[in-house]
């Protein structure tokens, strides 16, 4: 792996974060300030993820940035076809995905672009990787900030039976990501189906998406979308039913953000519901998808199964079938979608299970993709066991365990087991977890009939493939850590620590013309982000200005100036690199008299080391 920098905004520290699923080989986080550019190679020395044709070689960079702030990557490479992802950063390996991802976005070839906006404050993770393939080379990566969008325009009108003409123009309105669209509203009554159909015939350059929501505080929320109608080709179809009476708005965009085009958009009644066939858990049905048979909300040929369950429940549903590439969605009573599989059954065939939070009546879609979308098949339901009980796990002993072939498995049919312990509020715990079987993954929630994670960590130890999850407790309480692998298919031995480190340190104080000297530790403060730090307090006069420097050579610094507001941690100033390379610099004018903390920090989580810390008036 080789790197040259472009601009000074880009660091040359590498982090030791993680590791493949398939060969181990320790992942490297290299921080890139927004503005800032970097080339370099993906080679033997990176990392690689997924397996078979899905198997790609990829490098992270780490960067800050303010909510709401709209981002643009750009990545550039004449030997392979780019592809880019963002993540908050911890959750590169979470189930949620990406917070973005792009292919082609740049309209150049195969180079990406990335447009995206920082849904909050703190540090995210840019992957730059092959679309697939392990086979790399020289790239190019920028990052920068992209200007306001112009303000929403007042929507067309459209009514039930119509259809419109219209062109995706370079002078049309953006959403946040830099798509471009039109706007049409129409009223509707609870309940009304609606058919959406939106077409293109300039399909070299508009690859036509259809979005329905409605505006909400002068922004817009999507209910629905489609890309590609179930018939073929690149044309959007769309059942929509409205979940409410009022006024909805449909937005006509293209798949990428430079694509332009004329389009045609109409809005017909829709279909009626698809008639469900009960089916009881335990039941095995057969079933054949027919040229009879009714249109999902996607204008795919589907089957309906309806069922009973009860709340906490925990259910797995198998669709097998000889000729069909399967799909398997899951719907709640309200009609929304809640769980979907393609192939965890093996090859085509699929397989879904999920523990229900709700009593009620649940709904099975039975699909198909590919070539063939008609055909036989057989559904199965059945309840899969219980959810084993949480092993206590007590504060500062190590633990060993065992990841079985045939013990509980999650909804992403991870092997997994769970440990319990009572927390205290504003209490920070450290949980390590070791493993020379697989890599591994770590999850704490609260105890209930459904675990959610309220944070994670894959390989935060900075040892290979080794976790280690900093959480401060929100309240008092039981918690529940969920110890797994990282990949579906691993299993085998591993260790686990809990440690209760107290409440958050007080901070210590600076003055202006001063310098401090401290040691970030893992018994130091622990950042939203996971990351250590030593908090200082400083009182400052409107209008001072003054410039705040952190240099170490042990870490990657940062400093982020703020306050405490009811817990929540209100940022107002913060810097990575500005000083030089890894060393950070806040060029600070006070816009309001008052007490501030200044954090000095690591840029990543589980970074420690000296530092030095000073704050000098300018002139």
């Amino acid at each position: 792996m080789r790197r040259s920098v472009i601009t000074a905004t880009v660091s040359a520290l590498a982090l030791a974060a993680g590791a493949s699923l398939l060969g181990g080989q320790a992942m490297a986080q290299t921080s890139l300030q927004i503005g800032g550019s970097v080339t370099g190679a993906l080679d033997d020395h990176d990392s690689t993820l997924g397996t078979g044709d899905g198997q790609y070689r990829f490098e992270d960079y780490r960067f800050t940035a303010r909510a709401g702030q709209r981002l643009e990557a750009i990545m550039r490479s004449d030997a392979f076809d780019t592809y880019l992802e963002v993540f908050k950063a911890g959750d590169e390996g979470a189930e949620s995905g990406p917070l973005g991802f792009d292919d082609d976005g740049l309209a150049d070839g195969t180079n990406a672009r990335l447009r995206f906006v920082a849904p909050g404050n703190g540090a995210y993770t840019l992957r730059a990787r092959t679309l697939s393939g392990v086979e790399g080379g020289d790239y190019s990566l920028s990052l920068s900030e992209r200007p306001a969008p112009p303000r929403a325009p007042r929507p067309g009108g459209i009514r039930l039976g119509q259809t419109v003409s219209g062109s995706i123009a370079d002078t049309d309105a953006e959403d946040d990501d830099g798509l471009r669209y039109d706007a049409y509203a129409f009223r509707a009554r609870e309940g009304q189906r609606f058919a959406i159909a939106l077409k293109s015939e300039d399909t070299d350059s508009l690859d036509p998406v259809v979005h329905v929501g409605q505006m909400v505080g002068g922004s817009f929320v999507e209910i629905a979308q489609n890309d590609d109608a179930a018939s073929g080709g690149l044309d959007s179809y769309l059942v929509f039913t409205a979940p409410s009476s009022g006024t909805f708005i449909i937005r006509a965009m293209p798949l990428g953000t430079d694509s332009t085009g004329d389009y045609t958009l109409s809005l017909e009644e829709g279909p009626p519901p698809l008639d469900a066939t009960p089916i009881a858990i335990g039941d095995t049905k057969e079933g054949e998808l027919t040229e009879s048979d009714g249109l999902n909300d996607a204008g795919a040929r589907a089957d309906a199964y309806r069922f009973t369950a009860t709340a906490g429940q925990r259910i797995q549903a198998e669709l097998n079938s000889e000729v069909l590439d399967t799909v398997l969605e899951l719907f709640n009573a309200k009609g929304e979608s809640i769980d979907q599989d393609d192939d965890s059954g093996g090859d085509t065939d699929s397989r879904l299970t999920t523990t229900l939070k709700d009593g009620g009546t649940y709904t099975l879609q039975v699909r198909a993709i590919g070539d063939t979308l008609l055909g036989a098949y057989t559904l199965k339901l059945g309840e899969a066991a219980p959810a084993p009980a949480a092993i206590p796990l007590p504060f500062g002993e190590t633990v060993q365990g065992e990841i079985t072939a045939d013990g509980a498995r999650d909804d992403d049919e991870r092997g997994y087991a769970d440990y319990s312990f009572q927390g205290t509020e504003g209490n920070r715990v450290q949980i390590v977890m070791r493993s020379g079987d697989f890599d591994t993954y770590l999850q704490i929630g609260k105890p209930g009939d459904s675990f959610e994670a309220l944070s994670s960590d894959d390989d935060g130890l900075g040892e290979g493939t080794d976790s280690r999850l900093n959480y401060i407790l929100p309240e008092t309480g039981e918690y529940v850590i969920r110890a797994s692998p990282l990949g579906s298919d691993a299993k085998g031995l591993f260790s686990i620590e809990l440690t209760d480190k107290g409440p958050q340190p007080e901070p210590g104080s600076i003055l202006v013309g001063h310098t401090a000297r401290g040691t970030l530790t893992d018994s130091d403060g622990i950042a939203d982000d996971g990351a250590f730090f030593d908090a200082y307090t400083i009182t400052v006069a409107e209008g001072d200005k003054l410039d705040v420097t952190l240099v170490s050579n042990h870490f990657d610094a940062y400093l982020d100036i703020g306050k405490m507001n009811d817990g929540t941690w209100e940022s107002v100033a913060s810097d990575d690199d500005s000083l030089s390379d890894t060393h950070a610099k806040v060029e600070w004018t006070v816009d309001e008299a008052g007490t501030y903390i200044i954090r000095a920090r690591s840029f990543a989580p589980g970074e420690s080391g000296d530092y030095t810390l000073a704050v000098e008036s300018r002139k």
